[in-house]
């Protein structure tokens, strides 16, 4: 019953409830997948009417248990693809996302479980998203805020993105950013919101604009 648009669907409801909690509209369901809204409204009442999503016209859509499943096994093998697309194949973590968007609807449980295993059971994807377990569980993740909070002075190990998309994942690489660096943020802009920060290993100083800052998450290093 499973079909790649259906498991697009259902990831994509669980991607927008984590900042919709009182339910998802059809129109942002539209605007995620780029799909008409009618459409979208047809698929919701063939996902209600196999229990995957509770849905009732004008209201928000939510996931329910079977829902949230499907769509936690979906997210699981598309960020152990990237996963493997980066580390053993050597692709940039700006090339992977489309290829993983088609490699996550390969839905062999024996295949996903043993690209973990060989993966090292690898608990974030390549641009630090958390990767589900096996029963859709996150492990508990470090403490994380968006550098643009940073305060002067503040070592920030950078943990994760919050947009990944291609074009700002390759304006980091040129930046020489990455998962793992260390950035001392030295000064704060009030005009236009932007960091001048220092990169630790190479003691380089750059300008991050506001943009950037408010899409790199952060820990204490």
């Amino acid at each position: 019953m499973l079909t790649e648009s259906t498991e697009n669907y259902l990831k994509a409801i669980l991607q927008l409830e984590a900042d919709r909690p009182e339910g998802v509209s059809t129109s942002a369901i539209a605007q995620r997948l780029d799909a008409q809204p009618a459409s979208v409204t047809g698929m919701m009442r063939k996902l209600a009417e196999r229990e995957w999503v509770n849905y009732e016209r004008y209201k928000g859509v939510s996931l329910t248990a079977s829902g949230r499943k499907h769509a936690l096994a979906t997210v699981r093998r598309h960020r152990l693809w990237e996963c493997f697309l980066v580390e053993k194949l050597g692709f940039g973590w700006d090339e992977v996302h489309e290829l993983a968007e088609e490699l996550e609807h390969v839905r062999s449980r024996e295949l996903t479980d043993r690209l973990d295993l060989f993966l090292g059971q690898p608990q974030t994807d390549p641009h630090g998203d958390p990767i589900p377990d096996a029963d859709g569980k996150y492990r508990k993740a470090s403490k994380r805020g968006l550098l643009k909070d940073a305060a002067v002075g503040t070592q920030a190990l950078i943990v994760g993105v919050v947009d990944s998309n291609d074009d700002f994942l390759r304006h980091l690489n040129a930046l020489q950013i990455g998962l793992g660096t260390v950035l001392e943020v030295t000064e704060r802009f009030p005009f236009d919101h932007s960091l001048s920060v220092v990169i630790s290993s190479t003691k380089k100083q750059i300008q991050l604009s506001a943009r950037a800052a408010q899409n790199l998450l952060w820990t204490s290093a």
